[in-house]
C-alpha cells in the first residue's frame, strides 16, 4: 500500500497562469501603445495641414504702398476639409491689432518669424486645435508684422482615433487569445515531458531498477540523476538482501542436513514411545526448515534471473516433460500419478529454468495435497497456459487471494509441510514473463492453478 502524496495546486495551471496573466499585460500595453503612437501620428499630420494652410495665408500678404493686403487663397481652407465637416477658425493680426476672422481666437504668445506654435483647446464650446505663425514684410521704409491663428475643430481626428482604438482593442485581443493558445501548448509540451517520466517510471516492473538513459530536458536532469542515484541504491540494497537470504538458506540447509540424518538414525535405536515421537517432531521441524530454506534459495535465484529476464526459445511441452519424468518417482512414494496433457508442442521465449522452477512448485504443491490413489493433471495449450490440478480439498475461499503472498498459507494447510513460498515463486515467474498466476477450485472439488505467460 502507498501513501498518496499531499497535493498542493498544479504546476500546469500555475504555468498556465502566469503565461496568460503575463500575455494580458502585454496586450494591454499593447492597446496603449499602437493607440498613442496613432494618435501621434495623425495629430501630427494634422498639423502639418494647418502649418501648410498657415504658410499659405502668410505668403499671400504683402504691404501696398504701405498698407497690408491679405488675400487668403482658395486653398488655404480647401486643404482643411474633412469628412466630418470639421469648422476652422482663423484670425488675422498685425503688430497685435486684431484685423480680421475670429476676434476671440488669441495668438498663443510669444510667436515671431518663422516660429510656428501648436496647443489644443477649447473655442465656443468645441474643441480645436490650432497653430499661431508670423511674418514681418518690409515696404517703402515700412515694416510689420503679420501674425496668423488658424484652429480647427477635431471631429474626423476624434473618429479616427476611435477607429484606431477599436483596431487597436482587436489588436489587443488577438495577441491575447494567440498568447493564450501557445501558453496551453507550450504548457502541454513541458508538462509532458514529466508525464513521459512518470508513464516511464509506471511502466516499470517490480524488479526493473536500471537507470534512466533517456535524453530529458536540461531543467530536468537533477530530477532524473536523483531517480537514478536511489534506483542504485535500492539495488544495492535489494542485491544484499538475496544474497543475504541465499547465503543464509544455504548456510541453514547443510547443517539441517545433517541433524535430520543423526536424527533418523536415532529414532531407530529409540524404543520408548514418547521419545519416538519427539525424535519423529524433531525430524517434520527439521524437514519443514530444510524446505523454508530451499524455497528461500530459489526465491533468491528467480528475483535474480527475473531482474535480468534472458529469453531463449523453448518448447513448453518438452520442458515440462522433463520435469515431470524427474518428479514422478516422488509422486509414486506418495502414491499418486503424474498425467500430462494439451497440445503437441507449444513454442515460446522465455527463461526455462525460471518456468521449470514455478511450475516444479505447482506441482509440488498439489502433490502435498492429493488424496492418496489420485492424478495430478498437467495441461499445457498453446495460450500459452500451464494448469496444475488436484482433486484434494482445494484452496479456502475466503483466502484464495492471499495465498500468493510471501509465507502465507491457508488454514488447511495445518499439519502439512510447507513454507508458504510455492505459489510466491509461481507468481513472481509470470510476472517477469509478463503474465499472470490465477488460482481457483474445480466445480468437482480440488484446486486449479493456472500459470499464463
Amino acid at each position: 500500500m502507498t501513501d498518496n502524496p499531499t497535493v498542493s495546486g498544479s504546476l500546469r495551471n500555475r504555468l498556465v497562469l502566469t503565461l496568460i496573466g503575463g500575455a494580458a499585460v502585454l496586450a494591454v500595453l499593447l492597446f496603449f501603445a499602437v493607440r498613442n503612437y496613432a494618435a501621434q501620428v495623425a495629430q501630427q499630420g494634422q498639423d502639418n495641414i494647418l502649418e501648410a494652410s498657415v504658410a499659405s495665408i502668410l505668403d499671400a500678404a504683402a504691404l501696398r504702398d504701405g498698407v497690408l493686403e491679405v488675400d487668403i487663397p482658395y486653398a488655404a481652407f480647401s486643404m482643411l476639409s474633412t469628412p466630418s465637416d470639421d469648422r476652422v477658425f482663423y484670425a488675422i493680426f498685425q503688430d497685435g491689432e486684431f484685423l480680421s476672422g475670429y476676434e476671440d481666437l488669441r495668438l498663443a504668445g510669444g510667436a515671431e518669424e518663422s516660429d510656428w506654435s501648436f496647443k489644443s483647446g477649447e473655442l465656443r464650446g468645441e474643441r480645436i486645435r490650432q497653430v499661431s505663425a508670423s511674418r514681418t514684410l518690409v515696404g517703402l521704409g515700412r515694416q510689420t508684422e503679420i501674425e496668423v491663428v488658424l484652429g480647427q475643430t477635431q471631429d474626423a481626428l476624434s473618429q479616427t482615433l476611435d477607429q484606431i482604438s477599436r483596431n487597436a482593442a482587436l489588436l489587443g485581443l488577438g495577441f491575447f487569445l494567440l498568447t493564450a493558445a501557445l501558453s496551453f501548448w507550450v504548457t502541454s509540451t513541458t508538462i509532458g515531458q514529466l508525464n513521459k517520466l512518470t508513464t516511464s517510471v509506471t511502466r516499470r516492473g517490480p524488479q526493473d531498477l536500471s537507470p534512466f538513459k533517456k535524453p530529458v530536458p536540461r531543467e530536468m536532469a537533477p530530477l532524473v540523476t536523483s531517480l537514478n542515484s536511489l534506483m542504485g541504491r535500492l539495488d544495492q540494497s535489494l542485491s544484499q538482501s538475496e544474497d543475504f537470504i541465499a547465503e543464509a538458506a544455504h548456510r541453514v540447509r547443510t547443517p539441517l542436513a545433517t541433524v535430520r540424518s543423526y536424527a533418523e538414525a536415532t529414532l531407530h535405536r529409540v524404543e520408548r514411545k514418547d521419545n519416538r515421537e519427539a525424535l519423529r517432531a524433531m525430524v517434520r521441524a527439521i524437514d519443514e526448515s530444510s524446505r523454508a530454506a530451499g524455497q528461500l534459495l530459489d526465491h533468491a535465484m528467480i528475483t535474480s534471473r527475473a531482474d535480468r529476464l534472458e529469453r531463449e526459445g523453448v518448447d513448453l511441452v518438452e520442458l515440462i516433460r522433463e520435469l515431470v519424468q524427474r518428479l514422478t518417482p516422488i509422486a509414486e512414494m506418495k502414491e499418486l500419478s503424474l498425467s500430462l496433457t494439451g497440445d503437441p508442442m507449444v513454442p515460446y521465449s522465455g527463461d526455462p529454468i525460471l518456468i521449470q522452477n514455478a511450475v516444479r512448485n505447482m506441482i509440488d504443491n498439489a502433490l502435498k495435497y492429493a488424496p492418496a490413489d489420485s492424478a495430478v493433471e498437467i495441461e499445457v495449450n498453446a495460450k500459452p497456459e500451464i494448469k496444475v490440478s488436484d482433486s484434494g480439498p482445494g484452496f479456502p475461499p475466503e483466502e484464495i487471494g492471499q495465498l500468493t503472498r510471501r509465507f502465507e498459507r491457508g488454514k488447511n494447510a495445518v499439519g502439512t509441510i510447507g513454507s508458504g513460498l510455492g505459489l510466491t515463486i509461481a507468481e513472481d515467474v509470470a510476472t517477469a514473463h509478463g503474465g499472470t498466476l490465477v488460482l481457483t477450485n474445480q466445480p468437482k472439488g480440488g484446486a486449479c492453478v493456472i500459470l499464463s505467460l
